[in-house]
């Protein structure tokens, strides 16, 4: 097996959006924008990224309550391709635990 693990922290710029499976799960999508200075071949570099999350499950639900636009959140979870209905695809993360760090 295969390692899939991230971790990013950042801000949340797309408000949550909740939606309920025909099994009954709740199911969180998000978007988050991640801006830092990161090292690279010895010299900073600057970095910014914004990626969709999604948090399924009630045991996230509790964390997801907290959370509004401009909330700074650290997510630990797995990437995976979501192909859209234009048939491009994007990374997701899936989120697997989400902490409030303002």
């Amino acid at each position: 097996m295969f390692d899939n693990c991230l971790i990013i922290s950042g801000e949340i710029v797309k408000a949550v959006k909740r939606t309920v499976s025909p099994a009954g799960i709740p199911h969180f999508q998000f978007a988050m924008e991640h801006v830092s200075e990161q090292i690279e071949a010895d010299l900073p570099r600057r970095v910014y990224c914004r990626i969709r999350v999604l948090a399924s499950g009630q045991a996230l639900e509790r964390q997801i309550q907290i959370l509004e636009l401009g909330v700074q959140v650290k997510v630990t979870g797995f990437i995976h391709s979501h192909k859209a209905s234009n048939g491009i695809s994007h990374i997701i993360l899936h989120a697997q635990q989400i902490d409030r760090i303002n």
